[in-house]
Parts: C-alpha cells; sequence; structure tokens
C-alpha cells in the first residue's frame, strides 16, 4: 500500500507525529495560492541548488534563523530562505559563510516569492506553517519509490503510524532533523548516504519499495521540473 491509495492518504489526515509540532497560529497574512506561479523550469532548477546548498548549511552550521527545529521545519526554512533575494545583508543574518560557493541566484516574481508563505493545509486555507504530513499530501507530488526517481531536493516520507517523518534528498546525502530536544552535542540533525538509510538496524526507516513503512519520494508542487 502506498500513500497515493486512497484509503491511506485519508488515514494519514489523522495522524500526528512528532514532526507535526511546527503547525502553530497562521499569519493573517497567508498568500492566496491560486494567484502564485509556478517556477519555470529554470527557476526550478536554481531553486533546487539553493534548497540543497541550504539544507546542507544547516546541517553543517545551523542558523541562528532557524527558529522550529524539527523535520517539517527544516523542510520549510530551507524553502523560505531559497526564495529569499539573497543579498550581502541575507548572508550575513544567515551565518552564511562567505568562502562557500553559492548558487546562481534565483529570479522569482514578487508573487512566486509567496510559495514560501503559502503551504496548503487540510482545512483549504494556507500558510506560513505546515506539518510534515501536510506538506506531503497537499504541497507536493509522488514521484515514486526507487532511488532513480530521485531529483536532488526531493523529500523522502516515512510513515510510521503516530508519527511521519521527512528527509530530504541532496543528491549526494539524505539529511533530516531527527525531531528530538538538542542535546549537548547533537543538535538533531543528521547526514546520510543513501547505503547508511539502507542499512539501519530498524529497518522500518529503509527506503525499499517494500517497506510499507516508506511512503516514497515526493517533489514540491510549486516546480515545474
Amino acid at each position: 500500500m502506498t500513500l497515493a491509495d486512497g484509503s491511506r492518504r485519508r488515514a494519514l489526515l489523522t495522524m500526528a507525529g512528532s514532526c507535526a509540532t511546527a503547525l502553530l497560529t497562521r499569519p493573517a497574512y497567508a498568500a492566496s495560492r491560486s494567484t502564485l506561479r509556478p517556477l519555470d523550469a529554470e527557476q526550478s532548477m536554481a531553486f533546487r541548488r539553493w534548497f540543497v546548498a541550504l539544507v546542507d548549511n544547516q546541517v553543517s552550521r545551523p542558523s541562528p534563523r532557524w527558529v522550529h527545529r524539527d523535520c517539517a521545519g527544516l523542510v520549510r526554512f530551507a524553502v523560505a530562505e531559497a526564495m529569499r533575494p539573497h543579498t550581502s545583508t541575507w548572508l550575513q543574518a544567515m551565518g552564511w559563510n562567505r568562502q562557500r560557493p553559492r548558487p546562481p541566484e534565483l529570479n522569482l516574481a514578487d508573487d512566486q516569492r509567496g510559495w514560501a508563505r503559502a503551504w496548503q493545509l487540510p482545512e483549504g486555507d494556507a500558510g506560513a506553517y505546515a506539518p510534515a504530513i501536510a506538506i506531503v499530501q497537499h504541497n507536493t507530488r509522488h514521484v515514486g519509490r526507487q532511488r532513480t526517481t530521485a531529483l536532488p531536493g526531493d523529500l523522502l516520507f516515512f510513515d510510521q503510524g503516530d508519527d511521519q517523518h521527512l528527509m530530504v534528498w541532496t543528491g549526494r546525502h539524505i539529511a533530516y532533523h531527527t525531531g528530538a530536544e538538542p542535546q549537548p552535542g547533537d543538535n538533531g540533525l543528521r547526514r546520510l548516504r543513501w547505503e547508511q538509510l539502507l542499512a539501519m538496524p530498524d529497518t522500518r526507516w529503509r527506503p525499499l519499495e517494500h517497506n510499507r513503512n516508506f511512503a516514497g519520494l515526493f517533489r514540491f508542487g510549486f516546480l515545474s521540473h
């Protein structure tokens, strides 16, 4: 059974897990999704590069701007920051290592930048905050369950019944936040090779086609490629 099954999708709507803690009061300025244009192929590629760079940067050196630290929070934060103009002021505020190469700038119209605060929610409205399950069910499209279908910036989604979890494929690694509270020497961020995840002792976390807990790979709906 996959997330694409109707019964599965209805069941997932009723579940909440550690990643769902990011569902907060939605701001009054929630964007209207009907007015937002999807990113074209060139913009989609540039977005992927910024999104992946931001996720990698958080694993190496979390930005003080990132507040809601869980798996869904990492995804929302990287999407929002990827869509901002990346000025010198932004670099300083992010604590970005200026020696680190930056992707080419992502040129978006103002309405396209609105995607960062227009996550569709089960209730039908949209806002800047969404839990993992809402991100997957209402803001992405399913692209398969095999690694060969994944592009950098695609999401892996795991459903453990009472716990759902998002991870990000960067093209080289799988990056994620465990959802646990920070501990001395452990900020909850992880970066694993695909092969390492396949060898996880707890088989529920293996991204295998026959693993019922692995819902598959998902791509942001605002991307055209």
